[in-house]
């Protein structure tokens, strides 16, 4: 009875613990869009967390851990969202209307929810290893789904056009939110959905 009771306490822990890992990782992969990776601290996201700064340890080994997490769960939301696009889409204009909601006010506005490489690629150079390590993977992730896209998907073609459509989706997203000026915002954004629609992407 004692053991079924240990168990019981032991189970309950560790699901508190895996529940409280949660909240960290979710706030600081809001944080690091929101204020980038040098602007998220680590009682900040602590505290949003609805924990205290001290319990920061029990969960990651350093600073660069958390963020090379909340990276990771960043670029797996955003490249989530990009899937659900493109799977509500007929297939000939899924790729288009991927463009469209990347590009979107919507998107544009939404910095702490949206993709964290239009929110952090200029920060990217600077990060440990192991943050830019899951970046990159999944970033990697990303061009695939674009690339599979294409009717020729598969051949250096249809991998040469994805990499051509993201860097054009998350550079002009960038400059979008750069300027202060929203009709050079929307101007910006505009011209790219409409080269795209015309290229019959």
């Amino acid at each position: 009875m004692m053991s079924v009771m240990r168990k019981t306490q032991a189970n309950a822990r560790a699901a508190a613990k895996e529940a409280s890992h949660e909240r960290i990782v979710q706030a600081a992969a809001r944080a690091i869009r929101r204020s980038g990776y040098d602007g998220t601290g680590v009682a900040d996201i602590m505290k949003e967390a609805g924990l205290t700064h001290g319990a920061f340890y029990a969960h990651f080994e350093s600073r660069e851990a958390m963020l090379a997490e909340a990276a990771d769960r960043a670029g797996a939301e955003s490249n989530a969202f990009a899937a659900r696009v493109v799977a509500a889409a007929p297939p000939e204009q899924a790729l288009q209307a991927l463009i469209q909601a990347y590009l979107s006010d919507e998107h544009l506005a939404s910095i702490e929810t949206g993709c964290p490489v239009s929110a952090l690629g200029s920060e990217m150079p600077r990060q440990a290893p192991e943050v830019r390590r899951v970046a990159t993977r999944r970033i990697k992730e990303m061009i695939d789904l674009v690339a599979r896209q294409s009717p020729d998907w598969g051949q250096p073609a249809a991998h040469e056009r994805a990499l051509v459509t993201v860097a054009a989706m998350v550079g002009t997203l960038m400059l979008a939110r750069a300027v202060d000026d929203p009709a050079l915002s929307s101007a910006l954004r505009s011209a790219v959905v409409s080269r795209f629609a015309s290229s019959g992407a």
